[in-house]
C-alpha cells in the first residue's frame, strides 16, 4: 500500500503545486504568509474533523513530541512560499526536488535497509527524472524570454539569495522527511494518526501567528475566502500529506524520493490546464519518471 499512498500524495501535492503558482503574487511580499495562514486553517479544519469522525484521542503534548519534524516541515514550506516570488530565476526546481534522494541517502546511511536492485533501479531513475524536468523547465522559460526579449528584474537573476532559497527548502524539507522516517518507520515512536493531527494542528497555530502579525501588526487587507487558488492549493496539500504519513510509515526510504516526482504530475496538470504545450525534451523527462514508477510498482506488487 505504501506504493499507492505515495502515488496519491504526489498527484495531491503536484495539484497544489498548480495552485500555489497560480495563486503567487510576486508584488506581495506578504504572499508567502497568507499560504501559511490558508493552508494552516485548512488542516485545522481537517486535523478536527477527522479526529471527531474517527473518535482519536490526542494529546497536546504529541504536537511538543513530534514538533521537530513539524518544523523541518512547516520552516521548508514557508521558504519554498517565499521562494516562489522567485519562479522566474536559475535552477531552483531541481534543487528542491532533490530533497527526496536526500532523505533516502540519509535514511540508507544511519539505518539498515534491506533493499534489492529493483527497488535502487527505481530510486536511481526517478530521481534523474525529477531533476531532469526541472532542467528542462529552466530552458524553456529561458528560451521563451530570450524569445520575447525579457528583462528580468535584478532581484529575479541568479544570485546568492536566489540560490539559498531551493537550498534551504532541500535541506530543510530532507530533514523533515528523514526525521518523518524515525519517527513513523524506524523507531515507531507514534502512530500515522497521531502524528497528522500533530502535525496539523502545529501548522494551524503557525497559521493563526501569522494572520495575527498580518492583521493586528502590518495591518495587511486579507480575506481568506477571496483565495480561491490558495485555497484550492491547502485543500491539496492537506490531502496529500494525508496520504504522506501512510506511505512514509510503511516504507521511508523508497516512498521519499517517489513523492518528490510530485513535480512531474505539477507539469503535466500546468499544461492540461493552463493550456500549455509540452516539448519532446518534456515528454521524454516524464517517460522518464513513469518507468521509475512503474518500476516500483511492479517490485510492490511482488512483495505482496
Amino acid at each position: 500500500m505504501w506504493f499507492f499512498f505515495s502515488i496519491l500524495t504526489a498527484l495531491a501535492w503536484g495539484g497544489a503545486d498548480l495552485f500555489y503558482k497560480k495563486g503567487s503574487d510576486s508584488n506581495d511580499k506578504y504572499s508567502h504568509l497568507k499560504i501559511v495562514v490558508i493552508v494552516g486553517l485548512v488542516m485545522g479544519i481537517h486535523a478536527t474533523g477527522y479526529m471527531l469522525y474517527k473518535g482519536i484521542y490526542f494529546h497536546p503534548f504529541d504536537m511538543v513530541k513530534y514538533l521537530p519534524v513539524s518544523f523541518f516541515y512547516i520552516a521548508s514550506m514557508t521558504i519554498g512560499y517565499v521562494g516562489l516570488r522567485y519562479l522566474e530565476l536559475s535552477i531552483s526546481s531541481p534543487v528542491q526536488n532533490s530533497s527526496g534522494a536526500i532523505t533516502a541517502i540519509l535514511l540508507f546511511i544511519f539505518f539498515k535497509q534491506d533493499l534489492d536492485w529493483v527497488h535502487i533501479l527505481g530510486v536511481v531513475i526517478i530521481t534523474v527524472g525529477v531533476i531532469g524536468i526541472a532542467i528542462v523547465e529552466k530552458q524553456e522559460e529561458s528560451k521563451v524570454m530570450r524569445l520575447n526579449n525579457v528583462q528580468l528584474d535584478k532581484k529575479y537573476q541568479l544570485g546568492f539569495m536566489a540560490v539559498m532559497f531551493p537550498i534551504i527548502y532541500a535541506l530543510l524539507d530532507g530533514a523533515g522527511t528523514f526525521a518523518d522516517g524515525i519517527y513513523l518507520d524506524e523507531l515507531k515512536l507514534m502512530s500515522e494518526d497521531t502524528a497528522l493531527l500533530a502535525y496539523e494542528y502545529t501548522f494551524f497555530i503557525c497559521a493563526v501567528v501569522a494572520f495575527i502579525y498580518l492583521k493586528g501588526v502590518k495591518k495587511v487587507q486579507f480575506n481568506v475566502f477571496k483565495e480561491p487558488n490558495k485555497a484550492c492549493a491547502a485543500i491539496l496539500e492537506t490531502t496529500g500529506q494525508f496520504f504522506y504519513v501512510y506511505a512514509m510509515s510503511a516504507y521511508a526510504i523508497i516512498a521519499a524520493p517517489l513523492i518528490a516526482s510530485y513535480s512531474i504530475f505539477s507539469v503535466i496538470l500546468s499544461r492540461i490546464f493552463l493550456k500549455e504545450k509540452l516539448t519532446p525534451k518534456h515528454y521524454f523527462v516524464i517517460a522518464v519518471v513513469m518507468i521509475g514508477i512503474i518500476v516500483l510498482g511492479v517490485a510492490d506488487a511482488d512483495e505482496l
